[in-house]
């Protein structure tokens, strides 16, 4: 009697198991299982996948295995073979990025120019914060808030998520003044020590609160609020 994926306990199918446990907690079969989605009349998927690793020999020939190859197999259809050369693909394109390119932060000066041609003509207060990498290097840039003209009411929640979602290790925060005069606000203050302390306790260091005017900046750091 041939055991078909219906026939194996809910909790032990791929998929839930992906979602509960994710992917690295997947073998090569049952990730394979999850692409070819389907098996045949006469066996599951998770035998389809079995079968199509073994003809290969594992990953190592599968990656480089043609539509024709694939189809070769019985239960492998062109549907199928495209799905897994186009996950293979992928694979292989996240395997070739470089961080090399990306943009470096070391001074207020650098982050000011990474941000100043986006910002400086806002005619709304936009939060933006900045998640860099151990080697200064901008991982992702995500714009937290949009206020009034004349606040930023950030909530430290909402930066640090993110930073945590990235793994971040440590933030650059930076808004803009629609007046052109970078000169910190009360508020801007109060934001810039909260968001330091909260950084410190979650261990992602806030390295400079920046605040953009039209072609000029001040830094929270340099000014002793960091």
């Amino acid at each position: 009697m041939t055991l078909m994926i219906r026939d194996v306990p809910k909790e032990a199918r791929p998929r839930e198991r992906l979602l509960s446990d994710g992917p690295e907690s997947l073998s090569n079969q049952e990730l394979l299982a999850l692409l070819l989605r389907t098996g045949t009349k006469k066996e599951s998927v998770l035998q389809l996948a079995q079968r199509l690793l073994h003809h290969f020999e594992g990953l190592r020939l599968l990656k480089d295995a043609t539509v024709e190859e694939m189809t070769s197999i019985k239960g492998i259809g062109e549907a199928k073979a495209i799905q897994i050369l186009a996950a293979i693909e992928l694979g292989r394109r996240i395997g070739r990025l470089t961080y090399d390119e990306r943009y470096v932060i070391r001074s207020p000066e650098d982050g000011a120019k990474y941000v100043m041609d986006d910002m400086r003509f806002l005619s709304q207060e936009h939060f933006v914060a900045i998640y860099l990498n151990t080697k200064n290097q901008v991982i992702h840039r995500k714009t937290v808030f949009i206020g009034s003209l004349n606040a930023s009411i950030v909530h430290p929640r909402e930066v640090f998520k993110e930073a945590i979602k990235r793994s971040a290790a440590s933030i650059i925060c930076v808004h803009n003044h629609p007046s052109g005069d970078p000169t910190p606000s009360r508020e801007d203050i109060e934001v810039t020590r909260r968001l330091a302390e909260c950084g410190r306790i979650i261990g992602i260091e806030l390295l400079d609160h920046l605040i953009i005017g039209d072609q000029k900046f001040i830094s929270l750091k340099e000014k002793g609020y960091v």
